[in-house]
This record gives structure tokens, sequence and C-alpha cells, in this order.
């Protein structure tokens, strides 16, 4: 059976000009970059040539790159750091109703430890309106946080004002970049950007690396302690492979960005005009053109998504339902359900998202199957009635 991947938002493959990239520091430049020998120098030339590169990835300082295990720790340094080193100027923070499960998540635990947290509605197609969000400050707002792009629906926020409302009110703005790095062009200088999380993988480098952006008059708390690496804020020996890895996707992505995006958004364009043509009663999720160039997100009524990704799993074609990070639930999408839909039009939902390796060829197959799925899964539904 042929293998199709149609899940590039989960996990990426690591492109093999990484790989070679990365092998000689696995037996060759093995050293540990805080030893005070030769082999531990050649280290940590690769570890600051590799912060140089990924700060001008996103137009920043090169000491305002924090390397850690990836954007989940990033996520946390950010809003824990941030909450616990500035306690005494406010305990009130501002986040959008459809952040990354794991914001949601350290959200809960700051709840618990005495801060308060503003949730933002979003309009139907997952978007963010900063006047909301401006609405919500008090004189206790220390920090806003705001994903860059949805990882689910694929809907790109409007960043660069949110940091300038941020930056006018004396707010610290973080925000989430995973899904659009590689994707969206990021500059922290013209976006008012003062934190952000940025993962290796999702630019097609290795797992276990994450990067946080800190903006030079910002300080954290640092959540792990101990040997004082990454100026005593990520304790822990630097994974030189996986930075040198990391570095060289960011420059990958940053020289072919604009004509990958472009052969992207041609399967995304097919896949969405073919489905909601031929399939009827079904719907595309997030907004209809602010999107990832990735990302095809879809509803159909009557039939659960978890029958729906069985059933592309026995041709033997990986899709999703939406994030990854929360599939090990049986909740509806909190992102879905934010944007006005009810429990049944939630679950009923297939995420599609193309990459960099994605052909043709595939994106044919995938739209020969899924009005075939959909037809004989209504066909067994009790839930469905055709009009």
């Amino acid at each position: 059976m042929r293998s199709i991947y149609m899940d590039y938002q989960s996990a990426k493959p690591v492109d093999p000009r990484v790989v070679e990239k990365m092998s000689p520091y696995f037996t060759e430049h093995f050293g540990n970059p805080s030893a005070l020998h030769h082999v531990g120098d050649v280290a940590t030339e690769a570890l600051e040539r590799g912060r140089e590169t990924i700060a001008g990835f996103i137009n920043a300082d090169p000491d305002e790159i924090i390397f850690t295990s990836g954007a989940t720790e990033s996520n946390n340094m950010a809003l824990i750091g941030y909450a616990l080193r500035n306690k005494r100027k406010g305990n009130h923070i501002i986040i959008s109703e459809i952040e990354h499960i794991s914001i949601h998540n350290i959200a809960k635990y700051l709840t618990s430890i005495g801060f308060e947290i503003s949730k933002v509605p979003v309009d139907q197609y997952g978007r963010v309106n900063p006047a909301k969000i401006e609405r919500r400050i008090r004189d206790d707002t220390i920090l806003i946080s705001v994903g860059h792009a949805s990882n689910e629906i694929g809907t790109i926020q409007r960043i660069q004002e949110i940091g300038e409302l941020a930056e006018a009110r004396g707010i610290a703005f973080h925000t989430d970049a995973v899904a659009a790095e590689g994707l969206v062009g990021i500059d922290v200088r013209r976006d008012r950007i003062n934190l952000m999380s940025l993962s290796s993988n999702d630019i097609y480098g290795p797992r276990g690396l994450g990067v946080l952006y800190m903006q030079k008059r910002y300080r954290v708390n640092p959540i792990i302690i101990g040997g004082g690496q990454e100026r005593g804020l990520r304790s822990g020996s630097e994974n030189i492979p996986a930075i040198v890895g990391m570095s060289a996707a960011a420059e990958i992505a940053q020289r072919e960005m604009k004509d990958e995006t472009k052969r992207m958004m041609g399967h995304r364009d097919q896949l969405i005009e073919e489905i909601l043509n031929t399939v009827p009663d079904s719907h595309l999720n997030g907004h209809p053109t602010e999107r990832l160039a990735s990302n095809a997100h879809f509803r159909f009524d009557g039939i659960e998504g978890e029958a729906i990704l069985l059933s592309f799993k026995d041709r033997g074609i990986a899709v999703s339902t939406g994030s990854a990070c929360s599939s090990k639930t049986l909740e509806p999408s909190h992102t879905l359900i934010a944007t006005g839909l009810i429990h049944e039009e939630a679950h009923g939902s297939l995420q599609l998202t193309v990459g960099r390796f994605t052909t043709k060829d595939e994106v044919e197959e995938v739209l020969e199957a899924v009005p075939e799925i959909v037809t004989r899964l209504r066909e067994l539904s009790p839930l469905y009635k055709s009009r």
C-alpha cells in the first residue's frame, strides 16, 4: 500500500540537507561548549553560529536567542517565567480562546498559583480582534499571549496590530509562532514582539529543540535550574547537533520560503476547491484567505472525525482531525468550539496539511478518496440527513 502523508502540522520529516549538516556533530565535533579546550571550542563556535542564524531568521539579535528543548518549554519559560519575574507589577495575563493546548494548560497552572487569566473570544474564522484585547487590559495586566497562527485551522492573526497595542500600553507581548514559522515571514522588530516561541521540527529540523526569543530589556525567571547554560535561563548542556540542524533548517526556509509557500498554496487551494465542490454539506474551517499556505481544514455534516481518520488510515493516508497535542482526549476541539460550532459540528472535522515533500499525485489521490469515504460513512450514520 502506498503511504501518503497529509499531517505536516503534527510532525515534519527532517530535511536530508539538514541531516547532512548535523552528522559531524554526533561523532567528530561532539564536544561540550562549556569545556575549556579545543574540542569544546568547536562546539561553542557551532552554538554561537546557530544563535546568529536563528536571530537572522526572525530579525533579532543573537543574544536574544535562548535554546530550549522545544516550543512547549519555550511557552512555559515565556509565560510562567515572565509572570513570576513580574508578579510585583501585576497578576493579570491575556490569552486568546484558540491558543495551543500548551498555552491553555500553562494558563491553568498560573491560575492555580494566584494569577488571573482573561481569554479573548474569536470570530467565526478564528481571528482575534485587537479591540477585544484592548477592552480586557487592566492596570495589573503584565502579559498578552496570542499565537501567530492557529496550528489547527490555519487562521493567521493580526500580530503587528496586537504588538503595537501591547507596546502602546506598556505590556509584554508573547506569540507562539510555531505554526507560522517557515510559512510566514517573521520580523520581531516590525511586529513589536517581545517574547516568541519557535520549534525546530516545524521548519524541517530535528525534534527536541526549540527557541525562546526574548527582547533584551525583558527578563524571565528560569524554570530549569542547573549549571547555568543559556545565560542562566535554561540550564542543561546545549544540544549542539540539533542546534546545527535547526540553523540549517532556518537557512533553507529563509531561502526557499517564497517558492515553497507558493507551491503549497496551490495544493491547499486545490484541496479546498474540489472538496467543497464535490462533497455535499462540507465546510471550510478557518479564514478563507488569511490562512497558512499549508492548511486545509474541513468539517462534514453527519459523521465523526475519528471515523474519517481511520478510514484514511485504511487507505495508507495519514491525516488528522486537529491538534496532535490534544488528540488523546475525546473532547471536541476547543478551537472549533471557540469559533461558534456546536459539539456535533466540531467532531466531524478533517485537517489536511501539505508540506515541502507533498506531490500533485498525492493531492489527487486524497481528492479521490475524500468523497468516497464521506459518502460511505454517511450511509452508515444515523445522524446524517441529506438535504
